[in-house]
């Protein structure tokens, strides 16, 4: 859902961050798994299509060639660090960025119902105003 909501976000900016390219990878994920039926409908409702989604695992290789890598939780991101190497330079939490105290995880709703996707949605959408701005200072 991420990567969907930050490519549609990106669409809408001038360049460079028009022609930044968004992949999905989770560091647990099986290769080739569908996006989950709830993940396809949370995002169908903001018009955003991804049921020809299909999962890939994280690689060194995928992290060695992205420009920005996003992670939902703290774990996520400790995992990385302790795993890659090189460590991504530009590393970060998705809502790493949106000011103020706030909750800078969004929980991973897989296995759960709707509301939980469209929550996890809603804390995306939040922080891309905030992500972008940040991306803003790394491309120029």
């Amino acid at each position: 859902m991420a990567a969907a909501l930050l490519q549609h976000a990106l669409a809408a900016q001038p360049e460079p961050l028009r022609s930044l390219k968004t992949i999905s990878a989770g560091v647990m994920a099986r290769t080739g798994e569908p996006a989950s039926e709830n993940s396809v409908w949370a995002l169908k409702k903001v018009g955003i299509d991804i049921s020809y989604h299909c999962s890939q695992p994280l690689t060194q290789q995928l992290l060695d060639e992205a420009f920005v890598v996003l992670c939902m939780t703290e774990s996520h991101l400790a995992m990385i660090q302790v795993q890659a190497d090189p460590v991504p330079k530009h590393l970060f939490l998705f809502r790493q960025f949106i000011p103020g105290e706030t909750n800078r995880e969004i929980a991973d709703p897989y296995g759960g119902p709707l509301q939980l996707y469209e929550a996890a949605r809603d804390e995306m959408v939040e922080s891309i105003p905030w992500l972008i701005d940040h991306l803003k200072t790394l491309v120029t």
